[in-house]
């Protein structure tokens, strides 16, 4: 079993910012989701799309604009939403903002 695991961690410490980059690193992987962190710069963003399963979103650090089927969310540290499945949602950071996505394939 990988130590990095079995060792309580701060999700905010697993991911670095970089100025005007979106940084990603994965958790898990497996065959029945994922679940990926990600730091965004203010000013990047993720362009509209849609995903077939539901999303569930955490944001850990910051304050993230996420917009679903054309409604604008402001969702802070410590909030989380569900992205639908099947609806179209982007996300914009108007400042930095650091975000756990977890996704179960079902």
């Amino acid at each position: 079993m990988r130590e990095d695991l079995t060792q309580a961690f701060r999700l905010a410490e697993k991911v670095d910012y970089q100025s005007g980059s979106i940084v990603s690193k994965e958790i898990i992987k497996k065959e029945k989701g994922s679940v990926t962190l990600f730091a965004i710069a203010a000013g990047q963003g993720i362009s509209e799309h849609s995903a077939p399963f539901d999303v569930l979103v955490q944001i850990v650090d910051g304050e993230a604009e996420i917009i679903i089927s054309g409604k604008t969310h402001i969702v802070k540290s410590g909030e989380s939403l569900i992205m639908p499945a099947n609806e179209p949602h982007a996300l914009q950071a108007a400042k930095q903002f650091k975000m756990l996505l977890v996704m179960i394939r079902v």
